[in-house]
């Protein structure tokens, strides 16, 4: 139940008559009218016997009797984050990590529970448990997965080990599940071992354009790291082979002179990182793609299932991965890049060398598939003015294991955010719009319950929703800050990051934003701080993407000048525990403490200020960049653009226009008046809506559920994003097109979609007329 749906009966009042402006502001959505700050408005009327175009709009009450000051407003947001505590979020962190929470468990399920308790107890008006039947895959507890080395007769000489040694103080902790990746097909190939580098787009390319190496029939051995896994497989499968093995390898998941866990944080040999191989491309649940998985619900066959590989996948620990490589045989590694830090030669194949060429690597994989129930936990504060207009804080809470830092470091941080404003509430604060709180579940199977909540609710969702911010993992390294975020949010995380003190070592009495500048500064300009595009990988996906719901995230991570490993080390392992993070990460969480106050304050703003703290004018300036990129790019083709005709100025042209309509609405968001509602609500409607008039309904090409025309994850790496993904997919690997005229023809067909798509959001910026 969203804010503005209740059971609650209240009395109607007679119709109100108003001017002609109150008619535009209801044909924006302006809803009844609340007759005291707790009772939210039913959108559907009092009464079955309520006439149309009866409304109550909380447009009636002048702004300046129902918001504060500038400087109470301040000062509720410095209330807000001082009384958030470090000592706070380690305890959640300990709370919620003793046990393993894999999703669709019944540890899970009382997580859900125990986090649902918090939030009553918290004081929100509301706090549920809302269940989806997904798909889940799981290994089979009586039939284990594995890769052998098998001889002329069949006969194995090598297995890859089962399980991982239990960290100290978890050996009694039973159900943990063994390194596997989720939704792997079933089945026992054997063939040929070929190494495949990351299993990139460029790697196949360099296999089968440069060394003539054939996958076909071939069982790959990948790297871990640079593009996300399930990438990896469907390339894999597109080039013929019949399983992939992944590992990580230590040049890719450790830090030099750091020991392994536990002595340091660095990964064992011994273990794997688990994670689904789905390509979903944000369809959600397999079986249910583009609508929630409820039990009304039609289903596909699970063998036609949205994104789920045929072919086998399995991780193993680079302990084991040193054996498969030690005999390749074959082409050399064709550069110091397909290289890692095994006592290995890294030849590529296909097959072992010598005496071991008559030998095969043989898969054993046999996970099992099977709808499963989930549940979200869903907590809500109803706003005290605008009801009807929802910010959204949401985190997943399922882990492969005890999810020490992914998810949990960002489910501590979370019920931290929730508890400081439960306090508020409890004093009698109200935001001024309503806040959902989101404990998403089977995040780590592919998106699953954040998707399935936005199904659900998205006809609702498209027509109130001001932002979604996301709550997973608040750290993934102890460096610097690092922002993902749409160009509407730039200024606002640049503000509030100025007012929270920074936690790094050196920089204190200076500001969050200070340290995080300095340590890493935009290659664009200087002068501020790096924020990077939104690609996927986490549940803003199906609201940024699909929905058009601006939207943004903010943890600590690494020093990605230094640091080249890929994610952490210890990424998805058994050894993602508290002490990992207490020992390691972040012994006095401040850094998470910091990213709870971020968060908690984006959420505050983005829900309490009169004017939506959203600004227009960087979403020109990185269109401009955007356009000048893509613009580039295309030079390397300059003869084909000239020979097919294609040209960049009507994509040039319409970005100059947003960019005047953009400066015109700015200039009128300064002069409107505060006191008239209407006026402040038009203009927060015009803020509120810009991302949606990006959104494209028929998606893009292969991909329909990703409907950003500016944004999309990367067609080669899910996590991330690329900017004009329409335009970059129809000229990637032009060159090597069949048919040069058609192809050629689809990126003036994508230049035109962009041109018009953003000529049409300039079109939403103009005044309305009243």
């Amino acid at each position: 139940m969203l804010p503005t749906e209740t059971a609650t009966t209240f009395t109607c009042k007679p119709r109100a008559r108003f001017p002609p402006p109150a008619r535009q502001a209801q044909s924006r959505g302006s809803h009844g009218q609340v007759q005291r700050p707790s009772v939210p408005v039913d959108v559907l009327g009092c009464s079955a016997g309520v006439l149309p175009g009866r409304i109550y709009g909380w447009f009636f009450k002048p702004l300046k009797e129902t918001t504060t000051s500038l400087r109470s407003h301040q000062s509720v947001r410095w209330n807000l984050v001082s009384q958030m505590k470090a000592e706070n979020i380690k305890s959640f962190l300990r709370s919620f990590t003793k046990l393993p929470h894999l999703a669709g468990t019944e540890q899970n399920l009382l997580l859900a529970k125990k986090i649902q308790t918090q939030w009553k107890k918290f004081g929100l008006d509301s706090a549920k448990l809302v269940h989806y039947d997904v798909l889940l895959s799981y290994p089979n507890e009586t039939n284990a997965n594995y890769i052998s080395i098998v001889d002329e007769h069949g006969i194995e000489i090598f297995n890859t080990s089962y399980l991982e040694l239990l960290p100290e103080g978890y050996e009694n902790v039973t159900n943990i599940v063994p390194p596997y990746n989720a939704f792997s097909g079933q089945g026992t190939p054997e063939g040929d071992l070929v190494y495949v580098n990351y299993a990139r787009t460029e790697d196949f390319f360099k296999l089968e354009r440069e060394l003539g190496i054939n996958c076909t029939g071939k069982i790959a051995i990948a790297r871990y790291g640079k593009i996300f896994r399930g990438n990896k497989v469907r390339n894999a499968v597109s080039a013929g082979a019949t399983g992939i093995v992944l590992y990580s390898d230590p040049a890719d998941s450790s830090a030099p002179e750091v020991q392994p866990y536990p002595t340091g944080w660095n990964l064992p040999g011994t273990t794997a990182q688990r994670g689904n191989v789905l390509n979903l491309n944000g369809a959600g649940d397999p079986l249910t793609p583009g609508y929630p998985a409820k039990e009304y619900t039609f289903r596909l066959n699970v063998e036609e299932g949205v994104g789920i590989p045929k072919i086998p996948v399995h991780p193993i620990g680079y302990n084991d991965a040193e054996i498969l490589l030690r005999h390749m045989g074959g082409t050399a590694a064709p550069d110091a890049s397909w290289k890692g830090s095994l006592n290995v030669d890294y030849n590529i194949g296909p097959g072992f060398t010598g005496h071991d060429s008559f030998r095969k690597v043989k898969m054993h994989v046999h996970n099992i598939n099977k709808i499963t129930r989930i549940y979200n936990v869903i907590g809500t504060i109803r706003g005290s003015v605008e009801p009807d207009r929802y910010v959204i804080l949401g985190g997943h809470r399922d882990s492969w294991v005890f999810g020490g830092i992914d998810p949990t470091t960002g489910t501590a941080v979370l019920q931290e955010v929730v508890q400081s404003f439960g306090k508020l509430k409890s004093r009698g604060w109200r935001p001024r719009r309503s806040i959902i709180f989101a404990s998403w579940d089977a995040e780590e199977f592919g998106l699953l319950g954040s998707t399935e909540w936005a199904e659900e609710n998205a006809k609702i969702l498209q027509e109130r929703s001001i932002a979604y911010i996301n709550s997973d993992s608040s750290i993934e390294g102890n460096y610097t800050l690092r922002v993902d975020c749409t160009p509407l949010l730039y200024q606002l995380m640049y503000k509030l990051t100025k007012e929270i003190s920074s936690p790094d070592d050196g920089f204190e009495n200076k500001s969050l934003y200070e340290s995080w500048l300095e340590k890493d500064p935009s290659s664009e300009n200087k002068n501020f701080p790096r924020i990077n595009k939104l690609g996927s990988g986490s549940d803003f996906e199906a609201y940024f993407q699909r929905l058009g719901i601006a939207s943004g995230r903010a943890r600590y991570t690494k020093n990605r000048k230094t640091e080249k490993y890929s994610s952490y080390p210890l990424y998805h392992t058994i050894y993602e525990t508290f002490e990992l993070v207490e020992n390691f990460y972040d012994p006095t969480f401040k850094k998470q403490l910091s990213v709870a106050q971020l968060r908690g304050a984006l959420v505050y703003e983005l829900a309490d200020s009169p004017v939506i703290p959203f600004n227009i004018q960087d979403y020109a300036k990185a269109l401009k960049n955007y356009a000048t990129s893509i613009s580039n790019l295309s030079k390397k083709h300059h003869q084909q653009l000239r020979d097919h005709g294609v040209s960049f100025d009507s994509l040039f042209s319409a970005v100059k226009n947003f960019s005047e309509a953009a400066l015109d609405f700015h200039r009128r968001l300064t002069e409107v008046d505060l006191n008239n509602p209407i006026a402040v609500r038009i203009m927060n409607d015009q803020l509120m809506l810009l991302e949606r008039a990006f959104i494209d309904p028929l998606g893009l090409p292969g991909r329909p559920f990703y409907r950003h025309i500016i944004f999309a994850p990367s067609r080669h790496n899910k996590y991330a994003g690329e900017s004009f993904p329409g335009i970059y997919d129809a000229m990637f690997d032009i060159e090597n097109r069949a048919d040069p005229r058609s192809a050629w023809r689809e990126v003036k067909k994508h230049i035109s979609i962009a041109a018009f798509t953003i000529q049409a959001a300039a079109g939403t910026l103009t005044e309305v007329v009243q």
